[in-house]
């Protein structure tokens, strides 16, 4: 059965429910921004499950197909396993995009890159992330990716908490797009 975009990203938002969010008043959750926050998002649950991958690399495959991306990658390590589950995806569909990592912390020893994979400069590339709050390792892997050379043709999120972050975003690459938002998750959260 091949079913639509929108049944895709609804049964993705069901997975992400489930497995990687979170809702407490007290104590309110501490996030990698230093912010606290009432609801919680940890999406390697979903990403590294065998039906969120699959989903979410075939979300992405859609959303990008028009377009002549070459790779996708952002920072090591939310942005891996969706990375991969699009590159997978594309393959099987017949229009490779590869992935590639951004490391956070560069190597001191071999070849020293900040990018792992078999991207070279002057490839349009998507950064991908799998929450934005604040932005601020969405804007590390675009700074680390524009000086490996490659161009950023834009950014698609997992899931936009809606805080600022895609606002950061924008400044620097203009093309922000997440496939589920905070609101819709919570307000699949309130009716459940």
């Amino acid at each position: 059965m091949n079913s639509t975009l929108q049944e895709k990203k609804a049964r993705l938002a069901e997975i992400i429910l489930a497995k990687s969010f979170r809702y407490s008043e007290n104590p309110p959750f501490k996030l990698a921004s230093g912010r606290t926050s009432f609801y919680y998002f940890n999406c390697k649950p979903t990403t590294l499950d065998p039906e969120g991958m699959n989903l979410i690399g075939a979300i992405l495959f859609e959303m990008l197909a028009d377009t002549d991306i070459t790779a996708a990658g952002g920072l090591t390590l939310g942005a891996d396993p969706i990375a991969n589950a699009l590159s997978l995806i594309s393959y099987q569909k017949g229009k490779p995009i590869k992935s590639f990592i951004i490391r956070k912390e560069v190597k001191e020893h071999g070849t020293k890159s900040a990018v792992e994979g078999d991207v070279q400069p002057g490839e349009r590339v998507v950064i991908i992330d799998d929450v934005i709050t604040t932005g601020g390792s969405t804007l590390t892997a675009i700074e680390r990716a524009r000086e490996a050379g490659l161009i950023i043709d834009r950014v698609v999120a997992l899931v936009d908490r809606e805080e600022g972050g895609r606002e950061n975003i924008v400044r620097q690459t203009p093309r922000v797009e997440a496939i589920l938002t905070r609101s819709e998750i919570m307000s699949l959260y309130n009716k459940a």
